[in-house]
Formats: structure tokens, C-alpha cells, sequence
């Protein structure tokens, strides 16, 4: 197991904004895993498991956290065949782009509507990410998790899917994503290109995707769009203190390239406020706040 003390969140997260944490592990084998516990205890922090870093807002002071980021050997393939079911098998730590560069190239269908999301495999799964009528969840055929109990393979009878949340059976805590398979179909590489290609056009034409963002700000509320919401609230291309909302859509919140934490969760405070008392509207955060 690797450590590094006080790691900075800026450094590690999409947004580049955050303090330092106490220390960072890197589980490199099965046998890390089992003596986690006792290290986040010694060291005096909270485990919080970190990928690319998207979908995180961390404030700038120090924060009690132990990050813990998987370096276990990569394993990314077809697992098995069913009929017309294809069963691929990816490692929570590879990037998604690089397993939907591997659909592409196989002929793999059912990963291309979420072209376009910068996350790693663990945490696609463990958000239940979605765009174009794709949703991470509904497509997984199971998930091997390491959670208090140890090792466990938790099948999609057992998944309980939410709004960008996962729950995995009756597991206790935030289990860790280990490897997510995915139940796909075989269709014509030109067919699966084409889709991805016209989903990654749509997608970057309304959304700041080379932007320093940490994704969606706010959940959509039922049947309601919070990009709509926060237009109307008069939020779109808002700044304050180097971070804006963006000029695209006005649900992603980023960085201007000297943005600070504290004017990025001032411009969320207003935001909620103001559609609160405008539209009567409680706005929840989609991106997950490190306080």
C-alpha cells in the first residue's frame, strides 16, 4: 500500500478546487484492502474512495479525510456470452473512455449513451451516471464490492438503482466498487461510432465539457431540469470570485482558472435560495460536497 500525507484535493478533483486531505492510500492488492480499516483508524480520518476526482466539491481547509484510490491489476475483456448478452468485465479504476474505446472496437452496444462522462468505471457505477437514456445501473449484470464483509459479488436483483446512487443489497457503509460487468449487445462497430459520435456532438454543444467542472451542480427535481430552473433564476454564466455557472448550461458550475471554494459555494447557496424563493423549488446538490 502507497501513502502519501496531505494530498491536495485541488490537485486530484475535475474542478481544481479543495484543501489538503490527511493522507492518501493506494490499494494495490487484496491484502490492502483487509488492513484499510485499521490504517484509516491510525491515521485518524474518514475513508473517502477517489477516481478522476469529477463529481466533487471539496472546501478549501484542511479536511479529515483518508482518499483512498485502487491500483489492483487492471482487468478489462469480455467475461462471458449469453444468446445475444455480451458480459464485459472492467475494473473500477479504467478510465470509461477507455472501455468505451474497447466497445467501439469490439462491437460491443450499450455504453455509448454515456459518452462523454469523465469518470473512472468505479465511480460511473457507484453514482449510477446517465445521459442519452442510458444509465450505468440498468445495464450492469453484477458488482464485486469490498465492504465490511469482505468480498462480495452483488447481482443486479440485488441493486438497487436511485437518482445518481446505488445501493448494493443490504451491504452496510459505502461498499468499494472493484470491478463493474456490464450485460451489452453486439452490433456493427460503424452503427456504435456513429451513436457515440452524434451523442458526443450533442452533449458538447450544450454542455462545458472542457471546462474545469465538476458535472451537474443540482440534481433535476421530478419532472423539472435544473439547468431550466437556474436559467430562469437568471443563473446561466453567473460569476462570482473566478467561478461561474456556465454560459452552456447553466447547471454546471466551474472554474474560470482562479476560482476558489468558498465563491464556488456561495454561487450554490445563491442559487438554491434564489429558486426557493422564486419558484418554491428545493434544489439538491448533484455533486458530492467534501466539507
Amino acid at each position: 500500500m502507497r501513502v502519501i500525507m496531505e494530498p491536495s484535493l485541488a490537485d486530484r478533483t475535475t474542478i481544481r478546487l479543495g484543501g489538503k486531505a490527511i493522507a492518501e492510500l493506494t490499494v494495490e492488492n487484496y491484502d490492502d484492502l483487509k488492513i484499510l480499516p485499521e490504517r484509516c483508524r491510525e491515521l485518524g480520518g474518514k475513508p473517502f474512495v477517489l477516481g478522476r476526482g469529477s463529481n466533487i466539491l471539496a472546501a478549501g481547509h484542511d479536511l479529515p479525510l483518508i482518499l483512498i484510490r485502487l491500483n489492483l491489476k487492471p482487468k478489462l475483456g469480455v467475461y462471458a456470452r449469453s444468446g445475444d448478452k455480451i458480459y464485459l468485465r472492467a475494473s473500477a479504476q479504467i478510465p470509461f473512455a477507455h472501455v468505451l474505446r474497447y466497445c467501439l472496437a469490439n462491437g460491443l452496444s450499450g455504453l455509448e449513451g454515456l459518452v462523454g462522462i469523465p469518470g473512472q468505471i468505479g465511480g460511473l457505477t457507484a453514482m449510477n451516471a446517465g445521459s442519452f437514456g442510458a444509465e450505468t445501473g440498468a445495464l450492469l449484470h453484477s458488482v464485486l464490492v469490498w465492504s465490511d464483509r469482505g468480498l462480495n459479488l452483488i447481482y443486479q436483483k440485488d441493486i438497487i438503482r436511485e437518482y445518481r446512487r446505488l445501493k448494493f443489497g443490504d451491504l452496510p457503509g459505502s461498499p468499494i466498487v472493484l470491478e463493474s460487468i456490464f450485460t451489452l449487445t453486439a452490433s456493427l462497430k460503424s452503427v456504435i461510432l456513429k451513436r457515440a459520435n452524434l451523442n458526443f456532438l450533442e452533449k458538447k454543444s450544450r454542455q462545458p465539457i472542457v471546462s474545469l467542472s465538476a458535472g451537474c451542480a443540482f440534481k433535476n427535481p421530478p419532472g423539472l431540469a435544473a439547468g431550466k430552473i437556474l436559467d430562469m433564476a437568471g443563473f446561466r454564466g453567473k460569476e462570482r470570485g473566478g467561478m461561474a455557472f456556465s454560459s452552456q448550461h447553466a447547471n454546471f458550475l466551474v472554474n474560470l482558472g482562479n476560482g476558489s471554494p468558498e465563491a464556488a459555494f456561495d454561487l450554490l447557496a445563491e442559487a438554491r435560495e434564489t429558486a426557493l424563493r422564486k419558484f418554491g423549488i428545493r434544489l439538491e446538490p448533484e455533486v458530492r460536497i467534501l466539507s
